[in-house]
């Protein structure tokens, strides 16, 4: 048993977790947060870098503490029946609903969109996902070490060509920073920090985590504490890499507005900058680079949902489910990216305060003696006050006034719960419910009928 690794294991595996990460859809959310922050890119930046960096990490680190499983097995000391219901729903999540269309769409906005007139955008976007969607199905049906070898390939390259377009961004400017647009005028901190849950990759860190222990723990590292430390010296590296480009891109994103305009989307940013900077060979050696990169996250994406969902329903196939998950991926991609994005905000308001509450009980789990009362209780204020801020979210989506029965609740929460109106309602009372009940669990001596 080893209680190490080598600085160049270290680095093997930050690279490996960065690439996990770094799906191309993530190009698009610091590239719109530059161009609508403008001036107030510092504050709104370290907002994004909380939730887009600083969650993942912690995700990662909560399943290395854990100990459990998977997922479910983590989520399962609420109750079995949450374990599942949190784990199907965040798979489909960054699976079917949302980030496997994302890719699609990213790559259409990216690579396809600027070489077709805006008449023909929509019959564009349907031909390229038939097209796009169609080769994820086949290499998701008999699944090769093809798409591991090329994505070890592409994350690389990709990254060589972002540092370079950064870069002469950075020494040479499109334009300079713009007046901030919209929230990020009186609130671009909170702006950002909610515009990191578009990324999703806090939430892929509870699935992505048993991933890198597996690979610490094939390496000769066995003991708990060491397995943590090697995650978190592993996961420091992906984060600082992942960090630098996401307020690269911003600033990209920031000084463009003069020059290329305001987008609905961060995707004609990128590839406006190519065109600026390299001409039409630039956006093409982009756009082929960024549709086969998010190819190989779109056929992982569809991999792993019917991998988990064949454990759930053993009867149907492996293969009946990559074809109904690839089938409503299609669909929905179809829809565009500015729709995908919008309509995904209300579920992150819902299932982001449960994933940072499941975290945070993670980690102060011995202090209970991981009683099931703390993470029930806990989960369940949260659950309450998610609910609400999904509402809200949907509403406002929709353009609609809130529902008659939500008014008297919202108004009340408005009033006692600090952050509420900034998406952070649910803080204060799922921190009050762990020490009370944290306590009481102490104090009766309670604890978890599992082993954990």
């Amino acid at each position: 048993m080893k209680d190490k690794l080598s600085f160049s294991s270290y680095m093997a595996i930050g690279f490996m977790l960065f690439a996990l990460f770094f799906g191309a859809g993530n190009l698009i959310f610091p590239a719109q947060l530059g161009q609508y922050s403008g001036t107030n890119i510092g504050p709104a930046a370290i907002g994004f870098l909380i939730t887009g960096v600083g969650l993942p990490l912690l995700g990662i680190l909560a399943m290395g503490f854990s100990g459990s499983r998977n997922l479910q097995d983590l989520a399962s000391r609420v109750h079995p029946i949450y374990g599942i219901f949190f784990t199907a729903l965040l798979y489909l999540t960054i699976g079917p609903f949302f980030a496997a269309p994302r890719t699609g769409t990213v790559a259409f906005e990216v690579g396809i969109a600027p070489f077709v007139s805006e008449g023909s955008l929509q019959s564009a976007l349907l031909i390229f996902t038939i097209i796009f969607f169609a080769i994820a199905l086949v290499f998701s049906l008999y699944p090769a070490k093809i798409v591991s070898t090329i994505g070890k390939f592409l994350a690389p390259l990709l990254v060589v060509l972002l540092a370079v377009l950064l870069l002469v961004a950075l020494f040479n400017p499109m334009g300079g920073l713009q007046s901030p647009e919209g929230a990020y005028q009186s609130g671009a901190f909170m702006t950002g920090f909610l515009e990191g849950y578009n990324t999703m990759d806090a939430l892929a860190s509870l699935v992505f985590g048993i991933i890198v222990i597996n690979v610490i723990r094939s390496m000769g590292i066995t003991g708990k504490s060491e397995i943590l430390s090697a995650t978190a010296k592993s996961g420091t590296i992906a984060i600082v890499l992942l960090g630098v480009i996401y307020v690269g891109i911003a600033y990209l994103g920031a000084t463009s507005a003069s020059t290329l305009g305001l987008f609905d989307t961060g995707g004609p940013v990128l590839s406006g900058a190519a065109s600026h900077y390299f001409g039409t060979v630039g956006s093409l050696l982009l756009a082929v680079v960024i549709i086969i990169a998010c190819l190989t996250t779109a056929i992982g994406l569809i991999t792993a949902n019917a991998e988990y969902f064949n454990t759930l329903f053993p009867n149907m196939s492996y293969k009946v489910l990559v074809v109904f998950f690839t089938v409503l991926t299609f669909v929905i991609a179809n829809f565009g990216l500015a729709n995908i994005i919008t309509f995904s905000i209300p579920v992150l308001m819902f299932l982001y305060p449960l994933a940072i509450v499941l975290m945070l009980l993670t980690f102060i789990s011995p202090l209970f003696n991981h009683a099931r009362v703390v993470y029930v209780a806990t989960t369940a204020v949260t659950f309450i006050l998610a609910v609400f801020d999904g509402l809200k979210a949907l509403c406002s989506t929709l353009g609609i006034d809130y529902f008659s029965w939500m008014v008297p609740a919202v108004s009340f929460f408005e009033n006692v719960l600090p952050l509420y109106n900034e998406g952070l309602g649910w803080l204060l009372p799922a921190l009050i419910v762990i020490v009370i009940t944290g306590v009481i669990a102490k104090w009766q001596n309670l604890s978890s009928p599992q082993e954990v």
